[in-house]
């Protein structure tokens, strides 16, 4: 049945069919191997090279051609979206059922009428029923049309087929067939690719309006934020009764019930109630007025924001502008696909750049006087000279400084004794080597996952040992670097909790005890769970209690502190009882590197709020990609929401699997709140803090909220740009909350 009986020559080769397969194979998986054969035999015959532009379309073609279709040249431009129809008729194997590219004619073009008809039959029926499942008036398309009148077509030929009929009107009517289901290939392909590429543009402009609404509020209360008093104002009340606000609520309605009444397909919007969609044009109208007004403010006063507003004349500095260019550099490179899966890599150039900057700063105020001249070394006699000149209330204590103001007294770098001064000079090496170990831990992004890295190396059963070891080890340095400003009844709840973290881990057989050779009796951890979570609530509990004692004696700062520190020992014990065994040392890693920042950089170089913020935000990215996390939903660990659970419980599971997540910008947040608290004199540095933290969060959402509208027909739209914006979505909330904590800090700060 394979010869060319309208040509009458010999029959047809035989060609890959998926009865070749071996035994339990799928058709997948065969498709991905004739295709690498075909490729690998092209490349060893020389006919294809990377280095020539268009070479993976040539290497498509070519493979086609290595599977024995014949001598194939590419068309010049060819839709992505047609190779997998192309490879399947080509191997013989079942075209995807939601695949809505149309077969590559020139691929069949030499075979026989009858083979070429049936092949693009198999195609326009998988697309027809395709077609019949997503839109429910399909008789109404006209490639459904199309396809009807082909299949009639196709019919009258193989009745003239069958009759051995082999002249000029068989050939003729089989050309115009082929001519019908080319044309209906076409037209089915182009109505299902709209069909999957129709977004609620409507619904999607109005959210990107009130998000740059939002965004521009913020650029523009810099100024006010960022004074001494921290005043963050945003005049809603006063625009909602002038005549601006008015008028474009007005137009603003009209455009709504336009497009809601002209529509053809859902829009979200339009769905709503009409008292729900009125508030939406009713914020989006306020939140312009306010804008407006605030401009007005700005260009009546003739001040533009400056880098510290408080000190105007003040110069910026390199790691200003370090933070100012890392941040546009990273929204910018939010636009290609690349970068956003391997955005692991932005982070981690940014945290190895600013140690490197970090470091230049210490050498320089080290060895260098403001002119540039060496400076002369202090023996102890002048440092005590010098400190004790120092202006009253401004003493070099670490405890006592006062990072947002300008320091006119010695710099704690010069009192400092020899061997502390050296270990400020080697903190930014040593948090380097840190970050460098944490690298080789976990391999995350898309193009190096596959490599084996430390962590697999550690959760094979062979070395069961050494991972106990190392758990062990973390647990142990997790207490010694949290315990040191915790309460003594907080000192022992930890101390049992993280024994009881190492017991839930030995429950569920990830590592062993010291006397156990191996461990047979596996269970799910359920007691030993729930037997940390009662010390996590403990903590916890205890945290709050000195919190609401600090409000009742608002004279004694110390009680505050201490409430403060435990909330986050409760928050870094959950994170150990989360995190899989071999992501410990990320977890204890992350507190050394805090200590370190703290007792040998923010502390000596004084750094103001903002800089403090930003480097505690670009550290919290950049343990988040430590974790093994990415942006693909594949590396979400679910596992987490079921700690201590019997049974599914959709609350506790979301909220235990969005703390695992982003374990790292959560515990590198609380400590800012515990760093500046503790650390400064100044009342307005946690609203400062806070200002700063939700802009620099909200400029790269707000970004990429445009640019994912923008490139919403991008190939990768659903696969890479949709997930990260999940993650986005999610980093928002999170940072919301972080900045009502910050504000309830504050509201309680006895210095404010």
């Amino acid at each position: 049945t394979g010869g060319n009986r309208e040509s009458g020559g010999s029959p047809d080769p035989p060609r890959p069919r998926a009865s070749h397969r071996p035994w339990g194979e799928t058709a997948s998986a065969a498709l991905l191997r004739h295709t690498r054969t075909g490729a690998e035999a092209c490349f060893s015959r020389g006919r294809v090279s990377l280095s020539k532009e268009g070479s993976s379309q040539t290497l498509v073609f070519c493979a086609l051609s290595e599977m024995g279709l014949g001598d194939i040249r590419p068309p010049k431009h060819v839709q992505q979206t047609d190779l997998a129809a192309t490879l399947s008729v080509g191997l013989g194997l079942p075209i995807p059922k939601s695949s809505i590219g149309s077969l590559l004619f020139p691929v069949v073009e030499g075979k026989p009428m009858r083979e070429q008809l049936r092949f693009l039959h198999l195609n326009t029926v998988q697309l027809s029923k395709l077609l019949q499942e997503n839109v429910p008036s399909y008789k109404k398309e006209p490639g459904f049309e199309q396809f009807k009148v082909s299949e009639r077509l196709h019919g009258n030929w193989i009745r003239l087929y069958l009759e051995e009929n082999n002249s000029e009107v068989l050939f003729n009517l089989g050309t115009k067939v082929r001519r019908q289901y080319l044309d209906a290939l076409r037209t089915l392909s182009l109505s299902l690719s709209r069909q999957t590429a129709q977004y609620d543009v409507y619904s999607m402009v109005v959210g990107t309006v009130v998000v740059l609404e939002v965004l521009a509020l913020l650029l523009l209360s810099v100024p006010h934020a960022l004074s001494s008093e921290a005043e963050l104002e945003v005049p809603l009340l006063s625009p909602m009764f002038s005549l601006l606000f008015y008028l474009v609520l007005l137009v603003l309605s009209a455009l709504h019930v336009i497009v809601c009444t002209s529509v053809d397909s859902s829009c979200y919007l339009c769905s709503l109630s009409w008292l729900t969609a009125g508030g939406v044009m009713v914020l989006i109208s306020a939140l312009l007025c306010a804008v407006i007004s605030a401009v007005t403010k700005v260009l009546a006063s003739g001040k533009l924001p400056s880098k510290n507003p408080a000190h105007s004349s003040s110069r910026w500095s390199e790691l200003d502008l370090l933070i100012l260019l890392g941040t546009l550099g990273h929204v910018l490179s939010l636009g290609a696909s690349s970068f956003i899966e391997e955005e692991h890599q932005t982070w981690y150039f940014l945290v190895n750049t600013l140690c490197l900057a970090l470091c230049h700063e210490m050498y320089r105020n080290c060895f260098l006087e403001d002119s540039g001249a060496p400076k002369r070394c202090l023996h102890a006699e002048e440092e005590f000279d010098r400190a004790t000149q120092a202006p009253r209330g401004r003493g070099t204590d670490w405890d006592t400084l006062e990072i947002d103001k300008v320091s006119t007294g010695p710099s704690p770098l010069e009192v400092l004794r020899d061997h502390e001064r050296w270990m400020v000079l080697a903190s930014p090496w040593v948090i380097l080597t840190c970050c460098r170990l944490l690298r080789s831990l976990n391999q995350t992004g898309v193009q190096w996952a596959h490599r084996p890295d430390l962590g697999h190396w550690l959760t094979s059963p062979d070395h069961k040992a050494e991972l106990s070891a190392l758990a062990a080890l973390s647990l142990v340095m997790t207490f010694v670097l949290v315990q040191r400003r915790c309460s003594v009844a907080s000192k022992v709840a930890m101390a049992f909790g993280l024994l009881g973290v190492y017991c839930y881990r030995v429950a569920l057989g990830n590592v062993l005890f010291p006397w156990q050779q191996d461990n047979k009796d596996i269970s799910k951890g359920i007691t030993e769970a729930r037997f940390v979570y009662v010390f996590v609530l403990g903590i916890l509990f205890t945290g709050t209690k000195d919190l609401l004692k600090s409000q009742v004696l608002a004279a004694d700062s110390t009680v505050r502190t201490v409430g403060l520190w435990e909330v986050h020992s409760g928050l870094v014990l959950l994170a150990a009882l989360l995190s899989r065994p071999h992501n410990l040392p990320v977890l204890v890693l992350s507190l050394l590197v805090q200590t370190i920042m703290t007792q040998f950089v923010w502390r000596p170089l004084r750094h103001s709020t903002a800089e403090v913020t930003v480097m505690h935000y670009w550290f919290g990215q950049a343990f988040f990609y430590f974790q093994g996390n990415s942006n693909s939903i594949a590396t979400v660990d679910i596992s987490a929401g079921f700690v201590g659970l019997d049974a599914y419980m959709e609350i506790p599971a979301m909220f235990l699997t969005a703390f695992a997540t982003y374990t790292g910008p959560v515990l590198w947040a609380s400590h800012l709140v515990n760093f500046l608290s503790s650390e400064t004199s100044s009342g307005s540095s946690l609203s400062h803090a806070c200002f700063c933290y939700a802009l620099i969060c909200s400029f790269p959402v707000s970004a990429y909220i445009i640019l994912v509208t923008s490139l919403r027909y991008h190939l990768f739209i659903w696969s890479v740009f949709s997930p990260k914006l999940l993650y986005e979505g999610m980093h928002l909330l999170i940072t919301a909350a972080i900045c009502v904590f910050f504000t309830a800090m504050d509201q309680t700060n006895p210095k404010s």
